[in-house]
């Protein structure tokens, strides 16, 4: 029985062979077209973000906000951050990124999150057969987010499907990970190189000095693999899988491992000028070495996957003395100095309108703090999006009336029911990366719902 690229490349996904089958079956006949470099950097993190502290009202509604959540877990308002301009400020650990909100190059999106259709509480309430699947969970939520099927099974995510339209004929994949395997990167025709946020690429058990028997042999064994056109279609496919891999392994390692690049010195610590080594700015940073490597990569468009965890935060989400310290702090802080020097980085080659960031989550968590010092699932949420082609200093939708119960909560602690879809939001970073307008309903399979009567991506470029 014949079988078909797709599958043989399902078949070995697992084998561990990092990248190896990155090419397999790219659709050579979709050529990337002249155009200016344009690179989108989506930043997951995981574990469900607390955003109703990451951007607070600072207008009437700020009482609300504070009886709401509680007196363990509320910021103080003269702690925020100000978004200067709006009726908003962010967590106190967002003050590395002051200086991009006042250049106007961040954007927020309040209240985004997983929808079928848009819902009224009444009709959620009413109508089941309209929600998203499994809400609240966070497999489920991260499924929604990267694959954008709500109510189906997702099989591939968006960044794949992106890549399958752009297409690429470069021999290092414009599609790049520095978070491990993810759903939002598996396309029909195209597959991510998959990248180390630390150390370089190695061959697992490879050492070209070895002596001993089952080692040379296991290697002898390889290399005669990686010539299969003789034995097959199924060697052959494995043969071309490896030797692409491995040259793909020696031209990343160039990149990411090298002692000198001209961007690392933009991730430091802006108080005391030490270098970062949190993951999320390791990650960047690399994301930053190969914008820097994208001419000679032959690379008009790059898409890369990022991601930071540890925001599943049901206790000690605060600490006990000040909410704005504590776990929600900590992660908040890493993630702002990353992008802080990432966005400088950007600036630095003369690319902050070609390169925009832009946060997703499993959902959002409910308002009122729990025992511990903590909160739960929940849906809606927050989002920050960086980059220099954006909006000066916008705040796009409609923040939830912040009373429990009220007309926005579909609970009664201020599980707050999205109003901006994942098609909207993320879409309109799509169609600013390049994905044709044609090609929207491919990549968000449910596009029809959200463009038109009304409807439409979030404004965020100018």
């Amino acid at each position: 029985m014949a079988i078909s690229r797709r599958e043989f490349s399902r078949l070995i996904a697992g084998a561990g062979a990092l990248a190896a089958f990155s090419q397999l079956g790219r659709s050579a006949s979709v050529a990337q077209v002249a155009t200016p470099f344009r690179a989108m950097v989506g930043v997951f993190l995981f574990g469900g973000n607390d955003a109703w502290n990451m951007v607070v009202p600072t207008d009437g509604r700020y009482a609300q906000y504070a009886s709401a959540r509680g007196a363990s877990l509320a910021l103080q308002q003269s702690a925020l951050m100000p978004l200067s301009g709006t009726a908003f400020g962010l967590h106190p650990s967002f003050t590395p990124l002051q200086a991009a909100w006042d250049e106007g190059s961040l954007n927020v999106v309040l209240n985004a999150g997983s929808l079928f259709q848009p819902l009224t509480k009444t009709l959620y309430q009413q109508r089941e057969d309209l929600r998203p699947l499994n809400l609240m969970s966070h497999s489920d939520q991260q499924a929604h987010w990267q694959g954008v099927r709500v109510r189906d099974v997702s099989i591939d995510g968006f960044m794949g499907r992106m890549a399958d339209k752009l297409g690429s004929t470069t021999a290092l994949p414009p599609l790049i990970s520095i978070a491990g395997s993810n759903l939002a990167l598996i396309g029909d025709r195209s597959s991510p190189l998959i990248l180390p946020s630390s150390g370089s690429i190695v061959r697992s058990g490879y050492n070209a000095a070895a002596t001993d028997a089952a080692t040379r042999a296991r290697q002898a064994a390889l290399t005669v693999m990686a010539d299969g056109a003789a034995y097959g279609q199924v060697a052959n496919l494995t043969a071309q899988g490896l030797n692409s891999a491995y040259d793909q392994a020696v031209t990343a390692n160039a990149i990411i491992s090298s002692t000198t690049s001209g961007v690392d010195r933009f991730f430091v610590n802006p108080t005391t000028g030490a270098a970062l080594t949190s993951d999320i700015s390791r990650q960047l940073l690399r994301v930053a070495r190969m914008i820097d490597n994208r001419v000679g990569l032959g690379h008009t468009r790059q898409t890369f996957f990022v991601s930071q965890g540890g925001y599943d935060t049901h206790d000690n989400q605060v600490d006990a003395a000040n909410t704005a310290t504590g776990t929600q702090a900590t992660l908040y802080s890493d993630l702002a100095m990353a992008l802080a020097g990432f966005y400088q980085a950007m600036k630095a080659m003369n690319l902050a309108d070609s390169v925009t960031a832009f946060t997703m989550s499993d959902f959002g968590r409910v308002y009122r703090a729990n025992a511990q010092r903590g909160t739960d699932h929940a849906w809606g949420s927050n989002h920050l999006v960086l980059g220099g082609a954006l909006r000066d200093r916008t705040v796009h939708g409609a923040y939830p009336t912040p009373v429990l119960g009220g007309p926005d909560d579909i609970n009664t602690d201020g599980r707050w029911l999205p109003t901006i879809s994942i098609e909207e939001y993320v879409g309109a970073v799509a169609q600013w990366h390049g994905v044709a307008a044609a090609d929207m309903g491919y990549v968000f399979p449910n596009w029809s719902t959200w463009n038109g009567g009304g409807r439409g991506p979030v404004p965020l470029f100018a």
